[in-house]
């Protein structure tokens, strides 16, 4: 054996364990690997469903990408070959510790290694099962787990209350600033291509087109609001799903159909939000909100349900309304439309709130703060 392999074996690893790739999962598998930059340790990101992809080993951010290639019924049950995959794995380097995401991936790491786990979560009632509280009482000596709001830090503790609060945190999500503002394309552009009038005033929504997004009390609220918004006022929502033909019957029934475009999925919809005057969340309890952040790169005013995570991102910058009030997000849009002209540097100071709480760099220094890693600190 070289110096060089000696000195290799000795590199401290984490292992980050995903359950997928899909969605906004690539990204945070990213956020993770960032935390590690300029550190020590070297970061093994492990899929444990998805084919592999060059596109996101790259996007992965990871100086190692293993994809297990599981469907999702291969891991149901006991998943006693992921146990035994995520088992050879963790022998093949000096890892110290592992990230996993989601429940199933916590499952595996835990009886697939002896390593410490901290176990990041992105949804709300993961421990409600009595199961899975039993699972994570037996793991708690090397368990901790991560929230990826402090409403969703709370559901937690509120299911484990033996708990102390230290092993059970938050940590946001986050964005690369400077990436995603990157590939935002202006606001002329951004509605030539998803074929919006230049000149209208436009309210813009993205999500899956599903009951816990809540498009139902938008729709309401937009037509409520309608009368008093400027000339021409249109709502853009930008996803697809199983409720598109009641959501398109609702519109027809309120008399806006021509006034609510429905998108459809658009490929890296994020780089369009510019296209938007205001951009409203109406989701039913997000855990967190990622296309908050995204509008609020671009500048774009934000609009969000009182509820859930959502609450904590806009708060102190955007505007929040009751749960499924229609009359109350009514009156938010009446007040943004009226308030817009009015506001100049409204974009700058969403940006510079943005920064302040959700830049990689602001998360990254509060991870290296949090108590659970007292003893990794010191690598």
């Amino acid at each position: 054996m070289t110096m060089s392999e000696v000195a290799g074996a000795d590199q401290p690893w984490v292992l980050q364990f995903c359950h997928g790739y899909d969605g906004p999962f690539l990204d945070c598998a990213r956020q993770y690997a960032a935390l590690f930059v300029g550190t020590p340790y070297k970061v093994c990101t492990v899929y444990l469903t998805g084919k592999p992809s060059s596109e996101v080993e790259q996007g992965s951010a990871s100086d190692e990408v293993i994809f297990l290639d599981y469907a999702s019924r291969d891991v149901r049950g006991l998943k006693l070959k992921a146990i035994g995959d995520i088992k050879r794995i963790a022998a093949s380097r000096n890892f110290k510790f592992c990230i996993a995401h989601r429940f199933k991936p916590i499952y595996v790491a835990l009886l697939g290694s002896d390593l410490p786990v901290i176990g990041v979560h992105h949804a709300f009632g993961d421990y409600q099962r009595r199961s899975r509280r039993l699972f994570a009482n037996f793991f708690r000596s090397r368990l901790a787990l991560l929230g990826v709001s402090n409403a969703v830090r709370d559901d937690m503790r509120g299911c484990l209350p033996a708990w102390p609060h230290e092993r059970i945190e938050t940590l946001y999500n986050r964005i690369d600033i400077a990436a995603v503002q990157a590939e935002q394309v202006s606001r002329e552009a951004a509605r030539e291509h998803l074929g919006l009038l230049q000149q209208a005033w436009i309210v813009g929504n993205v999500g899956r087109l599903h009951p816990d997004k809540d498009q139902a009390t938008l729709i309401r609220g937009f037509a409520t609001a309608l009368p008093q918004l400027p000339a021409g006022s249109l709502l853009a929502i930008m996803g697809s799903g199983k409720l598109e033909s009641s959501l398109k019957a609702l519109a027809a029934e309120l008399g806006v159909a021509e006034q609510v475009r429905f998108l459809g999925q658009v490929p890296e919809g994020r780089r369009y939000f510019k296209a938007f005057d205001v951009f409203a969340l109406t989701s039913d309890h997000e855990p967190f909100g990622m296309v908050l952040l995204e509008a609020m790169a671009a500048g774009v005013p934000v609009i969000c349900s009182d509820c859930g995570g959502g609450r904590e991102v806009v708060q102190g910058v955007g505007r929040l309304f009751v749960l499924g009030d229609a009359e109350a997000l009514a009156r938010q849009l009446i007040a943004e439309a009226a308030d817009a002209a009015a506001l100049a540097g409204t974009p700058q100071r969403i940006q510079a709130h943005l920064a302040q709480r959700f830049s990689d760099q602001v998360v990254y220094e509060h991870f290296w703060t949090l108590p659970m890693l007292t003893g990794l600190r010191s690598t």
